[in-house]
Formats: C-alpha cells, structure tokens, sequence
C-alpha cells in the first residue's frame, strides 16, 4: 500500500501512482465497468499481481508488453502492472488491420501481447509474423491452446519484485503510436515523468469540481490514458464504458450523476443533436471537457446549452507532448470561443516560420513546442526524431496564431493548407462558417489540383437529418460570409466523414477518394 522504495518515492513513476492512490483511498472506488467495481487497492492488488507475473515470464525493465483491447478494466490494469514489472506497455490501435497489427507489434519489439477475445481469430492468423511475441494472454472466457486466459493469471501464485531501485522517472514508460496520416505510424516513447507531468499539469490548469468520471474514449488514445492518470490522482472514480453509445452516455449521466464528461468533439455533436436530449437529467455535470480535435465554436454554445451547469474545459496537444499543450478555461470559453487557450504548466509554446523565426503577434506560424512533458524519441527512428526535434523544439506541423493575451488559435494543419492562386486558404476557417448553417452537421475542406489555380478548394458535407442542401447553395451561402477566392469550388454530401480512432477527421482519405475521382 506504500511505494516500493525510497528511490522510487523519489520519482514520477506511473507504476508507483496506483500504489499511493491506494494508500490514500484504499477503499475508495477506482473504477466501474459494467457490475464489475474496483477500489484504489483492488486495482494495486490486480495490477502488482500481473505485474509479477510479467517479471516471471522474463519481462525486465525497458523491455515492451503489447495490448489490443477495446476498453475495459483490464487494460488499466495491464497499463499500471508494465509500468511496475519496469517494462514499457504498448497500447495498440484496435481497429487496425491484420498487416497493421503485424508492422506495430514487431517495430516495437513486444514481447508479451495481451489480446481482448475478438482480436484473437486475426492475432491467429499472423502469429506466424510475430516472431518477438513469446506469450499471447486472452482477455475473455476462452483462449486458444497456444494462449493463456488473463483472469488464469490471477490463478497462479506470483511474486512481485521491486524494481523502483532501478527506475527514474526519465526511463521508458509507454511507446503510443501516431495516427499515421502518412507513410507507417511512428511510436512516441514516452517516460514516466512525461505522463505523470501532463497529468499534473491538467489538474493544474483545469481546476474542475467533482470527482464522478465518465469515460468514453479509447484508452488506446494518449487522452484515453491520460484521463486515467488524471482520475487516479485526484482520487476520483471513473464510470468506464466499453465503447460510445450516446443514449448510455445520457443514460448514465442520469442515474450516476456523473459530475465530469470527457469527449472528443464528434461525440458532444452526437450527443447534443439526440432529439430527446431532455428526458434525461444533466444537472450533475460540472465540468466539460474536450479535446483530441478543434472543436468549433457552434458546438460549444451547443454544450453549454445542453450542460448549463458544466464549464467547457477545451484542451488541445498532441501524442508527442503527452499529449496537452493548451488549455481554455470556463472563464475564456465564450470571451475566446474559437482559441484553444493558453498553454499549460511547463510547457512553452512559439509560433514561427520556415526558419524558426517567431512571427509577429497575431500572423499565422507553425506551433513548436519544448518543455518536460516532449516525448524522448520516436522508437527506432532517429532520422524522423532528428527532423522533429531540430533546434531544440518539438515541430507540431499545426499552423496557429497567437493573440497579445497569449491565447491560442488553431488554423489548421500545415499539410492541410490550401494555396490557390497565391492566396492561402485555411480549411479551418471555412469549415467554421460551414458549421454554422441550419443543416449542415459537419464538414471538412481539402485542397484539390487545379490546372488554372494550383489548388481548388472542396468542401465534404455530411447533413442533419431531415435537411437538404444544393452544392450551388452552399457555395453561395460562403460567399457571403467569406472573400469569393476562399468560398468552395465544389462541394460533395456524405453520409459521414472518414476518422481515426481519436475522432479527428481523415482528409488524407479525403484527398486520395477526390485524387481517384479526378483520375475516373
């Protein structure tokens, strides 16, 4: 119930963090997925047991332990019993494909796979390309007879040794792999400091009241698990969801009195467009939170209608930083509506140009990043962490502009930026007047070759239910709100937009489907 060591209580080891969120609230509840409710020191007892285990199967410090999972309580448990055996957990993209699966989990040297039971049949079927992978644990009843049953763990008599000796807080924690928006994913490794410093800071510059967590998004996710951290350390309880079902999230917002909401920002559009919104009881909630994705300003006025008693807390970052780098409080959410905020403890943030020089106050630059929460490397890719980290400052590739207040404002991704004609067009800013309209639930702007003007600008609709549009009108409804040269050439309906796990919208996929059409 106490740190493993006094060099260990020295240090921000994540391992260590469950052990003093159990000697604090031993039997306070940790965590509840479906009938299944832990405290603190069910979670400690569960996670040094695992944790044994790993060491008794050869896992030693820095060496890695892999988990496919949709969410469950497992996952936090396997998380926090790497970080105490001194291994490095891997979590991994569910939904990837086969080859996907095969390219993350042998770049990243995994050694022991922990598997939910509906990614057992497609690990089956590429076990034979894993040559690293010594031990493949099943989450589940069943297992296959190369396989052991996670719960049989618990089944055999383990003996956990302190490695807190052994450990600062600079070491190897977590290696999360990027969206891999182009060429393969690249794997952020991620120190103890670096996780534990962003929840630290989170707790610093949010400041919410309430301690009831729901928790929807993909624990894969570095939001995921840096919510898990920030629960753990304020010592509150999170109400775990396997996977998003908006009427559950209501549903359990009623019955728990749920007091903090994460999501990302395509799951609050969902949730405050659900016609009967107002059978449900949302008086509990107090605090807003979201992030992964520019959230525009039409949905924000959304959710505090919806939430009147909950304050927006709007964060922003990236994997590589831990992930936080902004913050926009309550206070600022309706003064700055459409900034990200400021950015957190310990982090610093410049806004520069092609040569590293800071631009003036209010011009548009790329956001570069330095400060105790910036990843160690990518994994086993010095060329591409050479090309990210040069002069000393992490390059986001996101193009923002920064008021004198020192409130950020997000313009778009650096790759995503238009030129057509000379004239630099910022998908962001079109995207949000397209938000606006009565009938459009959500869109996204890509840039597509044009013969006469280098690029054109197209607009993706997707449109709310009951609603119709004509690609002339909508078109015309930007002209009105924008100069001509930024208003949309054409436009396309959709049903939905492409996106990742993390909710952020794919217009790589965007731009290859316009790159076929254009060739048909």
């Amino acid at each position: 119930m106490t740190t493993s060591t006094l060099n260990s209580s020295r240090y921000l080891l994540l391992g260590e963090l469950i052990r003093k969120s159990a000697h604090q609230k031993p039997n306070h509840l940790a965590f509840v997925y479906g009938d299944q409710r832990v405290t603190y020191l069910d979670l400690e007892n569960r996670s040094l047991h695992i944790a044994g285990w790993l060491q008794e199967k050869g896992i030693e410090i820095g060496e890695k332990v892999g988990i496919i999972s949709k969410n469950n309580l497992a996952f936090i448990e396997v998380m926090f019993a790497a970080a105490l055996s001194g291994g490095v957990s891997v979590p991994i993209n569910f939904r990837l494909v086969a080859e996907e699966f095969v390219y993350i989990i042998n770049n990243s040297d995994t050694k022991i796979l922990f598997i939910e039971k509906e990614y057992e049949e497609t690990i089956q079927s590429i076990r034979h390309k894993l040559p690293n992978v010594e031990q493949i644990v099943v989450i589940g009843e069943d297992k296959s007879q190369n396989m052991i049953s996670y719960e049989d763990i618990f089944q055999i008599k383990t003996i956990f040794k302190p490695v807190g000796d052994f450990l600062t807080d600079e070491d190897d924690c977590m290696i999360c792999y990027t969206s891999g928006t182009t060429g393969f994913p690249k794997g952020a490794v991620l120190s103890h400091k670096n996780l534990i410093l962003n929840a630290l800071n989170m707790l610093t510059d949010m400041r919410w009241k309430g301690y009831k967590h729901l928790m929807v998004t993909p624990l894969f996710h570095i939001a995921g698990i840096g919510y898990i951290l920030l629960i753990c350390l304020r010592g509150g309880t999170g109400y775990l969801h396997r996977e998003f079902k908006p009427m559950d999230v209501l549903q359990v917002i009623s019955q728990e009195k749920i007091e903090v909401v994460f999501l990302v920002p395509a799951m609050w559009n969902t949730i405050t467009q659900i016609r009967n919104i107002h059978e449900f009881d949302r008086s509990s909630i107090t605090a807003c939170l979201l992030g992964a994705a520019s959230s525009p300003i039409e949905l924000k006025k959304r959710i505090l209608h919806y939430f009147p008693n909950g304050g927006i807390h709007d964060a922003f970052g990236q994997t590589e930083m831990s992930p936080t780098t902004t913050v926009l409080s309550p206070e600022d959410a309706l003064l700055k509506p459409d900034s990200v905020g400021k950015s957190v403890a310990n982090v610093e943030i410049r806004v520069v140009d092609e040569n590293m020089n800071d631009v003036p106050v209010g011009e548009i630059g790329e956001a570069i990043y330095r400060g105790p929460t910036l990843m160690k490397e990518y994994y086993k890719n010095p060329e591409e962490t050479e090309e990210a980290l040069k002069g000393g400052w992490f390059h986001s590739g996101d193009l923002i502009r920064m008021d004198d207040e020192g409130f950020v404002y997000v313009v778009g991704r650096k790759k995503d930026m238009i030129i057509s004609g000379g004239e630099n067009i910022y998908p962001a800013e079109l995207e949000s007047v397209l938000y606006k309209h009565e009938a459009i639930y959500e869109a996204a702007v890509i840039g597509v070759p044009d013969d006469q003007w280098g690029e054109s600008v197209k607009a993706y609709v997707v449109l709310r239910e009951g609603y119709l549009l004509t690609e002339e009108e909508v078109i015309q409804y930007c002209k009105k709100h924008l100069a001509s040269y930024k208003k949309p050439k054409f436009v396309e309906f959709l049903d939905e937009l492409p996106r990742n796990a993390s909710g952020k919208i794919l217009k790589r996929v965007l731009r290859e489907e316009a790159k076929v059409k254009n060739l048909q």
